[in-house]
């Protein structure tokens, strides 16, 4: 692993420990890319943490996709992420398409606009979550990865659709709303009322509605992960973990709008070495 690829390691390993565990299980000399690719998407995801404004944000996006779509050489300018990933890109002929599309996607991260529609929301998810997977299959086995884009779709979707809820307290203290308009009037509540607390019981029904439909993406995800090859099977690892999570968000284990439906180390690690043997 090259001096660059060992920081993505760190930063993976620090923010996103669900992928990070599940890197672990794919070949040895796929894990650096694989992390590089990984380390990008935690940093144009935090990019909203890290900025005051709307518009610095824009730009540290628009810093990637010059680096992504440019060649530039970052590595000139101190980023060993952004040097790992062109790496990445470059050793497994990765398209270049699908990072802009993510960036573009991010943008929506950086306001306070809401959600439009589920049908926005699916579109969301597809170009940041089911991209990130699908690009990680492209560098576990690049043939079969062609032959699974439906799934790699769906999986997304629960994640990011799990992750979304996870991330409910976080996104209401900053007036955020990823649960689409068109659900929320559909369960009879609103976007101020959901993001205040004010409306509790209507947020109970939105956040049951929302992961109802992670649900739908997950039970579709898992019919069609059973002919899910297993050299596939490190980039949807951490769907290991989705399930659980809506498990628990449907369970009733937290309260959703005030903390996360975190799962136990212990369980995490089980889960993931159960499926990473037996698959779905």
């Amino acid at each position: 692993m090259s001096p660059a690829e060992a920081e993505a390691a760190r930063i993976v390993r620090e923010a996103d420990p669900d992928r990070y565990l599940a890197a672990l299980y794919a070949p040895e000399e796929r894990r650096g890319p694989l992390l590089s690719l990984y380390a990008f998407n935690v940093e144009v995801a935090a990019v909203r943490d890290r900025v005051s404004q709307p518009l610095t944000g824009e730009i540290r996006l628009q810093w990637w996709r010059d680096a992504i779509g440019q060649a530039a050489d970052p590595a000139a300018a101190g980023h060993p992420v952004a040097a790992a990933l062109l790496d990445a890109i470059r050793a497994y002929n990765l398209p270049t398409d699908a990072f802009s599309n993510m960036i573009e996607a991010r943008i929506f991260d950086l306001y306070d606009d809401p959600m439009p529609s589920r049908t926005d929301l699916e579109g969301y998810c597809g170009e940041t979550a089911s991209a990130l997977i699908q690009l990680s299959a492209l560098i576990l086995d690049p043939e079969a990865a062609s032959r699974t884009a439906a799934v790699a779709g769906h999986a997304g979707c629960a994640q990011a659709i799990a992750g979304i809820l996870l991330l409910l307290p976080v996104h209401r203290r900053r007036g955020q709303c990823y649960i689409p308009l068109d659900l929320l009037q559909a369960v009879g509540t609103t976007r101020d009322g959901l993001v205040s607390g004010e409306d509790r019981e209507g947020a109970a029904r939105a956040v049951a509605a929302m992961a109802a439909l992670g649900r739908e993406h997950f039970e579709a995800f898992r019919r069609g992960a059973r002919a899910l090859p297993g050299t596939l099977r490190p980039a949807y690892l951490p769907l290991a973990l989705t399930g659980a999570y809506l498990d628990r968000i449907q369970g009733g284990a937290v309260d959703p709008l005030e903390e996360s439906a975190s799962l136990s180390a212990l369980r995490r690690h089980w889960l993931l070495l159960k499926t990473a043997l037996r698959g779905w």
